[in-house]
């Protein structure tokens, strides 16, 4: 039987959506494509990541912070494999952080907004403990 086995691509709208991707491209260092978005290849998260790297499909209860202080009913969680070298990149590129980066036992993570006004949340996933 047929069943869902991953998420394909995340499609949003934006007044902008070329000087959108440009600020992924120079803020957040991806590579921007012929067709205007960023491919991320599974192998690649995979081989950084063998038991870690996951892409997680969740609902929020529409009462939730956790998206703030964007107005948008959803949140962005990128993976990256380096926390520091990303967080010294937002610095160096004038990138203010939403709180402070934490850290916990399934990985590490900060919070910028873009241009559209989306929180973007980072991650770089811990590897399990065998």
């Amino acid at each position: 039987m047929a069943k869902v086995i991953g998420v394909g691509g995340v499609f949003f709208q934006s007044p902008d959506p070329e000087g959108l991707m440009a600020w992924y491209e120079d803020k957040l260092g991806l590579t921007i494509n012929d067709y205007g978005g960023a491919d991320f290849l599974h192998a690649d998260s995979g081989k950084a990541f063998p038991q870690g790297a996951r892409t997680i499909f969740s609902g929020f209860k529409d009462t939730t912070e956790y998206f703030a202080p964007s107005d948008k009913p959803f949140m962005i969680n990128l993976m990256i494999d380096d926390m520091d070298s990303m967080l010294a990149r937002l610095k160096e590129k004038g990138v203010a952080l939403e709180g402070e980066p934490q850290d916990f036992d399934y990985g590490r993570f900060a919070w910028v907004m873009d241009p559209n006004g989306t929180k973007i949340e980072l991650w770089q996933p811990i590897e399990p403990k065998a």
